[in-house]
C-alpha cells in the first residue's frame, strides 16, 4: 500500500533532500564550551536552529527544549512514534582527502561531509519521511514525532533532560545505526583495576610501560622502558614475540635504558576481533624476559595471565559466557599504566543479558583480588532488549523487505545506540549491510541511494505504525 507514490515522491524530490542535507553538514556542531543557553555550544544550537527552520516551513509543528533536543510533529494526535535523530557530530581531523568536512559534495554516488552518515544525513531523511506522508495526504489517527538531539557522541545528556519533561513513545526507533534492526545491545563492564607495592631497583627491572588513551579503543601503540638487559638481547625477546602473535617491536638505547614500542592495529572495543592490542602485546614480551622478581614484576605477570593477548572473551580470567539472544561475552583490556610502585588499568567488557554483578564483576574482582590486584568499585550495566516477535519490529522488517528486497532480520550488538535506554526503541538505519562509511574518520560519506532507500523505508513504516 502507498509503496509506488512514495517511490514516486522520493524521485521527484531526492535533489531537495540532499541539499537540506548539505545545510545542516555546513554547520560545524561538534560539542564545545557550554555558554547561556547553549548547554553544549554555539554550534548545535545553530544547527538545531537550521533544522527546525526547514521542518517549519515545511508547515510542521516544532518546538525547542532549551537547545538541549528539538521537536518535529506531525499532527496534534496521540503520539504513537519517536523517531530519534541527532545533530551533533564527532570533531573533524586535518587529513579529509574528497572535502573538507563542513563542505559536502556530491562524488560517485556518495554525499561526502561530517554527519552525512551520522546522523545528520539520517535526521534530514526522516524528516522528509514525515513530508512525504504530509504531501501525499495519507492520513494518520496518531502522531509521529521526529526528535532532534544535540548531545548524542558526548554521553546523551540532551534526551535525558528530554525525557525528564516528556514522556517516551510507545514506540521509537532511532536512524543512527544499521539496517536492518538493531534489537539488542549487550550490557557491560567498564572498570579500572589499580595496585601498588614498593619500589625494587634490582636488575633488570621495568621501569615504566604506558599504552591506550580511551576506553573504548583497542590501543594500536605501547611503550616500556627497561633497564639492565642489553639493546641486543631484548631485540630477540622481541623477534620471537612478534613470530607468535603479529605485534611489532622497535627498540632504542638511551641512557642505558632499552626504549621498546609496540605496534598493533586499533579497534572499537566492542569488535576486537578486528585489532592486534598492542598493550596486550607489550604484555606478553614483559612477561617473557628475565626480569629479577619483585612484586611489581610478579604483579605484571599476573595480569598478563589473567588478561592474555587474544583473549578477547574473558576466559582467562572466569567470566566468559553467552547466551541466544545477544550472544558472547567480549572482553577489551584498553588502558594500563605501570611505574616502579604501581599500576592501574581498564578494561571495557560487552556482556550478553545474562551478565549481573555476581557473575560477571565479582569474579573478575576475586580473581584480581588473587594476584593482589584491587578492582575498584563499579557495577554491571544493563544490556537492552526489544522482543523481535512484538508488532512494532516485525513493521520495521515488513518495512526494510518491502524496499530494499533484502531479507529483514534483528542484530544484537556489542555497542550501545541512542536508544540504548529506551524501553521500546531500536535502532533502524541509515547504513545498509556491508556499507562502511568511514563514520568518525576521514572522508565520512553516505551513499545516496542509501539515504532514498532508507527515506522510503521511513516513510511506509510511519504510515503502518501511526495509521
Amino acid at each position: 500500500m502507498y509503496k509506488k507514490q512514495i517511490e514516486e515522491y522520493f524521485n521527484l524530490h531526492k535533489d531537495e533532500m540532499l541539499e537540506d542535507i548539505c545545510k545542516v553538514i555546513r554547520i560545524k556542531s561538534d560539542r564545545q564550551e557550554p555558554k547561556e543557553g547553549m548547554p553544549f555550544g554555539e554550534g548545535v544550537v545553530k544547527v538545531l536552529k537550521e533544522a527546525l527552520d526547514i521542518a517549519s516551513n515545511m508547515g510542521f509543528a516544532t518546538n525547542n527544549y532549551d537547545n538541549y533536543v528539538g521537536t518535529v510533529d506531525f499532527n496534534d494526535k496521540e503520539k504513537a512514534l519517536d523517531i530519534l535523530a541527532h545533530l551533533d557530530v564527532v570533531p573533524a581531523g586535518d587529513e579529509w582527502t574528497v572535502t573538507e568536512p563542513y563542505e559536502p559534495i556530491i562524488k560517485d554516488g556518495k554525499l561526502y561531509g561530517r554527519g552525512s552518515a551520522d546522523d545528520k544525513g539520517p535526521a534530514i531523511v526522516a524528516l522528509y519521511a514525515l513530508k512525504a506522508v504530509k504531501d501525499l495526504n495519507i492520513p494518520l489517527n496518531k502522531n509521529v514525532r521526529l526528535i532532534l538531539g544535540t548531545d548524542e557522541e558526548c554521553g546523551s545528556s540532551d534526551i535525558e533532560y528530554y525525557y525528564k519533561i516528556e514522556k517516551e513513545a510507545p514506540m521509537t526507533f532511532s536512524p543512527d545505526a544499521d539496517f536492518p534492526v538493531i534489537n539488542v545491545e549487550k550490557g557491560g563492564l567498564k572498570a579500572n583495576f589499580i595496585a601498588d607495592f614498593k619500589e625494587d631497583r634490582t636488575l633488570p627491572r621495568i621501569i615504566s610501560v604506558n599504552s591506550g588513551f580511551k576506553v573504548n579503543v583497542i590501543p594500536d601503540k605501547a611503550a616500556a622502558v627497561i633497564e639492565g638487559i642489553e639493546k641486543n638481547e631484548v631485540e630477540k625477546y622481541c623477534d620471537t614475540v612478534t613470530n607468535k602473535i603479529g605485534v611489532k617491536f622497535t627498540v632504542n638505547e638511551e641512557n642505558n635504558k632499552c626504549i621498546i614500542e609496540a605496534k598493533g592495529k586499533g579497534a572499537h572495543a566492542a569488535y576486537p576481533e578486528g585489532g592486534n592490542n598492542a598493550l596486550t602485546g607489550i604484555l606478553t614480551l614483559l612477561s617473557s624476559m628475565p626480569f629479577a622478581d619483585s612484586e611489581g614484576f610478579e604483579k605484571l605477570c599476573g595480569i598478563n595471565k589473567l588478561l592474555p593477548h587474544g583473549d578477547y572473551k574473558g576466559e582467562a580470567i572466569g567470566v566468559k559466557m553467552a547466551d541466544e539472544v545477544s550472544g558472547e561475552l567480549t572482553l577489551s583490556f584498553t588502558i594500563f599504566e605501570y611505574t616502579t610502585t604501581g599500576l592501574k588499568g581498564t578494561f571495557d567488557c560487552r556482556a550478553p543479558l545474562c551478565a549481573n554483578d555476581e557473575n560477571l564483576r565479582d569474579v573478575v574482582a576475586k580473581n584480581l583480588n588473587n594476584i593482589g590486584v584491587i578492582l575498584e568499585p563499579c557495577n554491571v550495566f544493563e544490556g537492552h532488549y526489544v522482543d523481535e516477535n512484538s508488532d512494532f519490529v516485525q513493521t520495521l522488517l515488513r518495512c526494510y523487505e518491502m524496499y530494499s528486497g533484502k531479507k529483514g532480520e534483528c542484530i544484537a550488538i556489542g555497542g550501545g545506540t541512542y536508544v540504548h535506554h529506551i524501553k521500546n526503541g531500536v535502532a533502524f538505519g541509515c547504513t545498509m549491510p556491508g556499507t562502511d562509511n568511514n563514520m568518525h574518520g576521514n572522508d565520512e560519506f553516505a551513499v545516496i541511494d542509501e539515504l532514498i532507500l532508507s527515506a522510503k523505508i521511513f516513510t511506509q513504516a510511519i504510515i503502518e505504525l501511526c495509521k
